[in-house]
């Protein structure tokens, strides 16, 4: 694994400990988070990468959003941003399950396309080959989550995960949905990454006014997964992902 992305997994680790001892439902997000960054180390070994030092480097700076985001919300909730106000501030009596997809959600949402900001300079958006570059191994994420899912499924049972017998019949079925969101809402994280660059362009001012745009529909989203009913229909109506409204 790289050497970048195995102090990350130190430091998830570290916050995994301190949570669960304080039982805090944050740690159920973490614990599936620190796995997957795990796996794609692992990814990051195996060659699965076109710019294995990209994807490290990236991989990091998607965690410390995160990691960042927790530390001041346990400081202080005021000062986080409203999706990871919404997500953490979340019933704790909410299943662990709940308690995962309001976190990716949020870090998904919000949180990568501000990743892939710092990690993809206007001279790599301006050289077609590079950005192209970008995109596939963006891409390549999938099939590291992918082959999570089932995994990720099991260790939330563990966890306390609570099904109907409906629920555990339905299971192959909501493992297939999450592995469509996720793509569908990476196609959408690409496009606002984009959409942020224009911004990025015209100046400071409006970038700050298309981050803050971008705060507003995530945060929707995750108030949308808060509400009451069956949750993978809403997800198949409107979508895991967000996209910016028009400038």
């Amino acid at each position: 694994m790289a050497e970048a992305v195995d102090a990350v997994v130190a430091r998830m680790t570290a916050a995994l400990e301190t949570l669960t001892e304080a039982g805090d439902p944050a740690r159920f997000f973490l614990g599936t988070y620190l796995r997957i960054t795990a796996a794609v180390g692992g990814a990051l070994d195996d060659g699965s990468f076109e710019d294995a030092e990209w994807v490290a480097e990236w991989d990091v700076v998607f965690a410390d959003l995160y990691l960042d985001a927790l530390d001041r919300h346990r400081r202080d909730p005021a000062t986080v941003a409203e999706p990871w106000r919404r997500a953490f501030g979340a019933d704790p009596a909410l299943p662990p399950e709940a308690h995962v997809l309001l976190g990716v959600n949020a870090h998904v949402n919000f949180d990568q396309p501000q990743s892939l900001i710092r990690m993809v300079p206007p001279a790599d958006v301006d050289d077609a080959a590079v950005l192209a570059r970008r995109h596939r191994d963006h891409d390549r994420i999938d099939g590291v989550i992918a082959a999570q899912v089932a995994a990720e499924d099991r260790a939330l049972q563990r966890a306390g995960g609570r099904r109907t017998p409906l629920d555990r019949v339905a299971a192959p079925v909501s493992r297939r949905a999450v592995r469509v969101f996720m793509a569908e809402a990476r196609r959408k994280v690409w496009a606002n990454t984009l959409a942020l660059h224009a911004a990025r362009v015209r100046g400071p001012e409006a970038y700050a006014e298309r981050l803050a745009a971008l705060e507003r529909v995530s945060a929707a989203r995750v108030a949308d997964l808060l509400r009451p009913g069956p949750v993978l229909l809403r997800l198949a109506v409107r979508g895991f992902g967000v996209t910016l409204p028009a400038a």
